[in-house]
């Protein structure tokens, strides 16, 4: 299988970056193809409501949208992984997330599989919810298969994730897939 994994923390080397890492570790150890595309450090303009692209083609911002859409829907998988800002994802994750607006219909038709890894300072029983919500959302829109989240609670720091068991979860759920 193709895997995408769509890192939107600005922290190239952060707590997002270990759990994307991790889980492309296991991934590839299951015999599948993973690319890491960072979008947080793209060159992604947010969508501008022009409509221009008809929902389904060229959108007229000429950034690295073109070359990600084009690895996106040549995959089979793609993997949401941000750092939690005031309980949702990254800005820079959901700027590339907008532009899916161009080509909502090629990613539904594709039924791709998909994942969440995420990452939090905070540690509340209920740091995660409106992340949650919000992926779970985009799972049913862009008609994807869920086949899991790492939901790394108390991980504000590299040390303090790398010390917890979440990178080991990511790993696991690479590895696992089928």
């Amino acid at each position: 299988m193709k895997i995408v994994v769509l890192e939107g923390s600005p922290n190239k080397k952060g707590s997002t970056h270990i759990l994307a890492d991790c889980f492309r570790q296991g991934a590839e150890e299951a015999g599948h193809t993973v690319e890491l595309l960072n979008v947080a450090h793209a060159d992604i303009h947010p969508c501008t409501g022009c409509i221009h692209c008809g929902y389904e083609g060229p959108c007229v911002q000429k950034d690295d949208v073109g070359s990600i859409r084009e690895k996106i829907l040549g995959a089979d998988m793609m993997v949401f992984a941000t750092p939690l800002y005031y309980y949702g994802m990254s800005a820079q994750l959901k700027t590339m997330i907008d532009r899916f607006c161009a080509f909502n219909s090629s990613i539904q038709r594709k039924h791709m599989k998909s994942a969440l890894l995420a990452v939090a300072w905070n540690s509340d029983d209920w740091t995660f919810e409106a992340l949650e919500s919000h992926y779970k959302t985009l799972v049913r829109y862009l008609n994807l298969e869920d086949v899991g989240m790492v939901l790394g609670a108390g991980c504000g720091t590299p040390s303090m994730t790398q010390h917890s068991k979440f990178p080991q979860q990511a790993y696991n759920l690479g590895n696992r897939l089928k």
